[in-house]
């Protein structure tokens, strides 16, 4: 693994301020924190930093203000919830820079914690301002980073100030950062990965990366239709790119070439129409009517995927087979999940996924504790499958 500095790397930090950027974009519902997720990921890095003995600034978003102060995208409502997990007190400051901020540091007794305001409510934010970093930089003495999901960002809080102070990875950032390398950096073989989702031309890069390094590739929901289409296989009313026939096809040779095997539906679910307990059907590939819509994958391919994981030692997943939020369209998805998630208890499997489908079909199936590692991170996991640097990670480089 390519070696990132983490907070084994810090050295005494006792007394010292470790500006910490967390990811606490959370859903609100009535003012309150519908959901303390990102909140609770964030504690094994707050609590080891106050057992250190060092004063905890937090730097986080908030929704899309734009530059500009609106009230209702304040991070002040989150700090009940954080005190209540972290069980110590935290203080909030009204802004992230300037007076307010430096005055609610200077206050922190050794071990304290202080939450300080969107960051987002300055256009530096965005920008990656060199003198927003700046100011930042100007409150703290070493930098730590532990949001994943923001690391595509080249923002002022995720990038530039990791060039300012000494810059480490959290707790939460490390769990990440050494899951992805099991995944595609230096991963136990045979690769088998699963790349589901409706339509071929959002994850072009993501596939073209994916044939090289990989020795299986599995590809399913409306993905798959577009493949078929291009095989001459005539998918009924179901959505498919056909403008991008050429561009499966030209992916279909690139997996030949890396000596990638690619696994197609070999039997898909279909029905008339979207509805819970809708009528519907197994078909062979040259039995779709002109009116089936193609659902989700049949049983015979998720037998064949089930082999296909048995044989390998790694999986990383992206998307799911099917309509799955529409039973009984997530019939494989939650099988092929379910064997993924035995595979990956007993031992035989390292199971990685991500992505904010992903982790919605994995939570319907029951199996998201079972796997090896299910990233929350949604445009950062992506990025990071398709084989992009993001500069929230190479900042932390050694």
């Amino acid at each position: 693994m390519p070696h990132f500095r983490t907070l084994d790397d810090t050295g005494p930090i006792s007394g010292k301020t470790a500006l910490v950027r967390v990811d606490f974009n959370v859903p609100m519902e009535d003012g309150r924190v519908a959901d303390d997720t990102r909140l609770r990921v964030a504690l094994p890095t707050i609590q080891r930093l106050r057992d250190a003995g060092a004063k905890v600034a937090l730097l986080a978003h908030f929704d899309r203000p734009k530059g500009k102060v609106v009230p209702s995208m304040s991070l002040k409502p989150v700090v009940d919830d954080l005190e209540r997990l972290l069980g110590a007190p935290v203080r909030f400051a009204e802004d992230c820079v300037g007076a307010p901020a430096a005055e609610a540091i200077r206050d922190l007794e050794t071990g304290g914690v202080v939450l300080l305001e969107n960051v987002r409510f300055h256009p530096g934010e965005e920008a990656n301002d060199p003198a927003f970093a700046r100011r930042l930089a100007d409150l703290g003495d070493l930098y730590v980073n532990d949001t994943f999901s923001a690391a595509h960002r080249a923002h002022a809080s995720t990038e530039g100030l990791a060039r300012l102070l000494p810059a480490y990875a959290g707790e939460s950032m490390r769990r990440e950062l050494e899951a992805l390398d099991a995944a595609l950096g230096n991963p136990r073989t045979p690769v088998l990965g699963i790349v589901g989702g409706s339509k071929v031309s959002t994850k072009l890069d993501l596939l073209n990366n994916l044939v090289a390094k990989l020795d299986r590739l599995a590809i399913g929901g409306g993905m798959a239709n577009t493949f078929l289409h291009a095989q001459g296989i005539d998918v009924g009313a179901s959505l498919c790119e056909k403008d991008l026939a050429d561009t499966a096809r030209q992916i279909m040779e690139a997996a030949r070439r890396a000596d990638c095997e690619l696994l197609l539906p070999v039997d898909v679910v279909v029905a008339k129409e979207v509805r819970p307990g809708v009528e519907a059907g197994v078909r062979a590939l040259d039995r779709i009517a002109a009116d089936d819509l193609i659902l989700d994958a049949g049983p015979e391919t998720v037998a064949r995927l089930k082999r296909a994981m048995d044989l390998s030692k790694t999986l990383i997943w992206n998307g799911p087979l099917g309509v799955f939020e529409v039973p009984p369209f997530d019939a494989a998805t939650v099988e092929a999940a379910r064997h993924a998630a035995d595979l990956a208890k007993a031992g035989t499997l390292t199971a990685v996924a991500g992505g904010g489908d992903t982790v919605s079909a994995l939570n319907h199936a029951g199996v998201v504790d079972d796997m090896t590692f299910v990233s929350t991170a949604g445009g950062a996991f992506l990025e990071w499958m398709e084989g992009k640097p993001l500069p929230g990670v190479e900042a932390l480089r050694v």
